[in-house]
């Protein structure tokens, strides 16, 4: 366990301006505009219900709001860049009119989803590709200067599960990663946030020897986020389905507090800050 991790580490982002603490974990939670997300309580197919979704984040204590609209669930169909940015755009726009203070995340590994988000009002982006499926990203994030979350993944959203291999999925995790802050430090870009990818290019014997060693990333001295919510590591590994994986979630969301996570990326923002408050009134006690 990382003795009190999230307790001592002094983090923040400038979303435009203005600066979040990270010293405390936080909650992201994912709004979908997505018709075949996984978990099919998360999709949202209008204004209305983003809006609605968004609200039921924010009260029940989210500092984010993660954006999707293109699925990137295994074997996800291909979407077009102008039918992602048909979805996105007029999402962010409502929400930011209704909710100005909500923060937003993009989803997003296309530049120009990426560039027309943030100018509609979003504060910063998830890319789950590392810049491998847009070689403008980097440049784009750089320019916009804004946070950008860097997740390793090998392959697309169509591939990536098609027989994932690792020698040391641990020590290939923290190269990648190397690699790409290399080049995003070179470009410029200061507010980094790092996700081992938990369920893309990796079956479930991966995704648990990755997460046993999640403290690895500690190395970087950067906030890490945690995106387990639901998945087939928790479902498949229990013979259940998504709509029955909140206790599982729960526990590896505990695990990874401990371990020193920054960010909790989950569909259920209610039962993820009690986690927090949990944990850290463990790790309050030990001193």
């Amino acid at each position: 366990m990382a003795k009190d991790t999230f307790l001592n580490r002094k983090i923040t982002l400038n979303l435009k301006g203005e600066l979040l603490d990270l010293s405390r974990p936080c909650v992201m939670g994912i709004l979908n505009l997505t018709p075949d997300s996984f978990y099919s309580n998360s999709r949202m197919s209008s204004i209305d219900a983003a809006l609605e979704r968004t609200e039921i984040c924010l009260n029940e204590g989210a500092a984010f709001i993660d954006i999707g609209a293109y699925s990137s669930r295994p074997g996800a169909d291909e979407v077009t860049t102008d039918e992602e940015l048909k979805r996105m755009i007029p999402a962010i726009e409502a929400i930011s009119k209704r909710f100005p203070e909500a923060k937003l995340s993009i989803d997003t590994f296309r530049a120009k989803v990426a560039k027309e988000s943030i100018e509609a009002g979003a504060h910063l982006i998830n890319d789950i590709s590392g810049g491998n499926l847009d070689e403008q990203m980097f440049e784009t994030v750089a320019a916009l200067a804004v946070p950008y979350i860097l997740m390793h993944m090998l392959g697309t959203p169509q591939t990536m599960q098609q027989k994932p291999v690792y020698k040391n999925i641990g020590l290939e995790v923290v190269n990648y990663l190397a690699e790409k802050l290399s080049i995003l430090k070179t470009l410029g870009v200061k507010d980094i946030i790092l996700d081992p990818g938990f369920g893309f290019a990796k079956n479930t014997t991966h995704n648990y020897q990755l997460f046993n060693q999640l403290e690895n990333l500690d190395v970087f001295g950067l906030p890490v986020l945690v995106g387990i919510s639901r998945k087939s590591m928790i479902y498949k590994l229990l013979g259940t389905t998504a709509e029955e994986a909140l206790n599982g979630t729960t526990v590896l969301n505990t695990i990874a507090l401990q371990k020193g996570a920054s960010i909790l990326r989950v569909h259920d923002v209610r039962a993820a800050v009690e986690c927090i408050t949990i944990v850290e009134k463990m790790q309050q006690s030990r001193n």
